[in-house]
């Protein structure tokens, strides 16, 4: 027993564990650190400690102390030094062999990663619902060109529903959607405000309406409608108590207003869509009492992994110009 408590203690005392393995970590106490193999190398290749550390941006105090540090480190002596420059010991030219190795993969490690970086900072998927897409997207599009000039955008325009779902397979970077909440699995942030007009043609009765329209009118009234699945119809539906009754179901806010400028029908929209329409009197806006249509509208991203590079920078966009 007491020969099975020394084996312990020994591995112990050598900070080893029962399977004869290196404590995490231990090894990068043993290496010198890349710095320091770069300067070593410097000095190989230029034959003097103070060449070495200029090329590096460094003191020459500072170069001697890096490599006394180096050699105590590994209980080696790497360099002499004399009135005619520094040269390498045998061993410190060994070294140094081994060291051009470890920086040259460093480099290409280094190179790799800047590579996909390159590749994810290039380029930059945007899945939006529709009324974001048509009418909030491109300014913010235009001021991150401006900061990102070299970066590539391609815009995936669907409903709320579509949205999600690019993002949650991977096809997307970054999200925008208008809906009453946020779909599962992602998270968000709040980069607008958004409030649903009633609006019908010039000459349909209720354009010369005195009093508000009620809810329950509303409800009982056939519309023309986004799909379901959309932000716009989540919201309506969400006031109405799920008693929108769609005379025309669209896949646009485009489409439906212009079915609603051709006299089809009433319709609701986003206040942002028809600011146009209501100002040269094509569509008129009518009073609504009894249901709230205001909403929030979201940037969204996968949970636990917030967006990166440009996806980001489009976020703080959104954020400073909501």
């Amino acid at each position: 027993m007491s020969e099975e408590r020394g084996a312990r203690e020994r591995q112990a005392g050598t900070g080893q564990d029962t399977a004869g393995e290196a404590p995490p970590g231990l090894l990068a106490h043993r290496v010198p650190d890349l710095g320091a193999l770069e300067l070593l190398l410097a000095v190989a290749r230029l034959g003097s400690l103070g060449a070495a550390a200029r090329e590096l941006g460094i003191t020459q105090p500072a170069a001697s102390s890096r490599i006394r540090s180096m050699e105590r480190q590994l209980g080696l002596a790497l360099v002499d030094r004399s009135p005619r420059g520094s040269r390498l010991t045998e061993t410190g030219a060994l070294v140094t062999d081994w060291a051009r190795r470890i920086v040259e993969a460093a480099e290409e490690f280094d190179a790799g990663a800047q590579a996909l970086r390159v590749r994810r900072d290039s380029r930059l998927r945007v899945a939006a619902s529709m009324t974001i897409a048509e009418y909030l997207l491109p300014r913010w599009l235009l001021a991150l060109r401006a900061a990102r000039p070299d970066t590539a955008v391609s815009l995936l325009a669907g409903n709320s529903t579509a949205v999600a779902e690019r993002l949650l397979a991977g096809e997307a970077d970054l999200g925008f959607v208008e809906g009453v909440s946020v779909p599962a699995g992602l998270d968000s942030a709040i980069v607008a405000h958004d409030r649903l007009i009633v609006v019908t043609a010039p000459g349909h009765p209720w354009s010369r309406r005195r009093r508000p329209l009620a809810a329950e009118e509303l409800a009982a009234t056939p519309l023309i409608l986004r799909e379901e699945g959309s932000g716009t119809r989540q919201v309506l539906d969400a006031a109405l108590g799920g008693l929108a009754r769609p005379l025309i179901e669209l896949s646009s806010t485009t489409a439906v207003k212009a079915a609603a400028v051709g006299g089809a029908g009433p319709s609701v929209l986003s206040e942002l869509a028809v600011g146009e329409e209501l100002a040269s009197r094509r569509l008129v806006r009518v009073p609504l009492e009894g249901a709230t249509l205001t909403r929030s509208l979201r940037a969204v991203w996968p949970t636990g992994h917030p967006p990166v590079g440009p996806a980001r920078e489009l976020l703080g966009l959104t954020r400073s110009n909501a």
